[in-house]
């Protein structure tokens, strides 16, 4: 016996929709589903970057802090990033990334290196990861950096630096000394050597982040940021 008309019509409908769905799945391949996700890590350096161009640009959206900003998060905090970057006062990075209260879990260390900084610094950068769950590390440097001087002038002309200066200024001695040849500005060369070191440590650091950064919760990225145009440029 013939079905009704509308129940054809309605199968042969039916039969179109799934074909097409058919159709998208098929042509949608593996690689193109891959190169369309984006990591939790990726999008923060996104917002990073595009935080950045706000501040460039000086467009930013978030000015200024008041105490009322604080209270949506007096009971925890869920950073987008953890920044690794320098003591030096013209470096601040929420500012400098136009990010909100809470937005970032910030270590601040003169030179903004990690191996030989301590548990201090690495241990926090652990907390951020383990506790806090922020899926991006990045560590900052920035042009004129006057850690980085220093070691690039005890290197030239050794001495002694008074209180722990000289232990702090021997960390980064072997960022200088590994761009000591290369060509081109050898602060600017040894700066982001510096950086490129910290991000391979903290890449390899057990048993915390390299898990982490193996399968693919955690991204570790080293950055550039120079003080005379407010940009930030990625290293590593």
């Amino acid at each position: 016996m013939d079905q009704p008309q509308h129940l054809s019509r309605r199968h042969f409908i039916d039969s179109g929709v799934l074909s097409s769905v058919g159709i998208i799945l098929v042509g949608f391949s593996p690689a193109q589903a891959k190169t369309r996700y984006r990591s939790p890590g990726s999008e923060s350096l996104d917002r990073l970057l595009a935080g950045n161009q706000r501040f460039v640009d000086g467009k930013l959206q978030h000015p200024g802090r008041q105490p009322s900003d604080f209270v949506p998060l007096a009971s925890g905090q869920k950073p987008i990033a953890a920044i690794v970057g320098c003591a030096d006062s013209r470096v601040p990075p929420e500012v400098l990334f136009d990010q909100g209260v809470g937005d970032l879990f910030v270590i601040r260390i003169a030179g903004n290196y990690v191996s030989g900084a301590g548990a201090s610094v690495k241990g926090s950068v652990e907390y951020a990861v383990a506790e806090l769950k922020a899926p991006l590390i990045l560590v900052l440097g920035h042009s004129q950096c006057g850690a980085v001087k220093a070691a690039i002038q005890q290197i030239d002309a050794p001495g002694p630096l008074p209180g722990s200066i000289n232990e702090l200024v021997n960390q980064i001695k072997p960022a200088v000394a590994s761009v000591k040849n290369k060509p081109g500005n050898l602060l600017e060369n040894a700066i982001a050597s510096n950086v490129e070191r910290s991000v391979a440590k903290l890449k390899g650091l057990e048993p915390i982040l390299a898990p982490a950064v193996r399968n693919g919760s955690l991204q570790v990225a080293g950055a550039y940021y120079e003080l005379s145009t407010g940009k930030v440029k990625i290293l590593a």
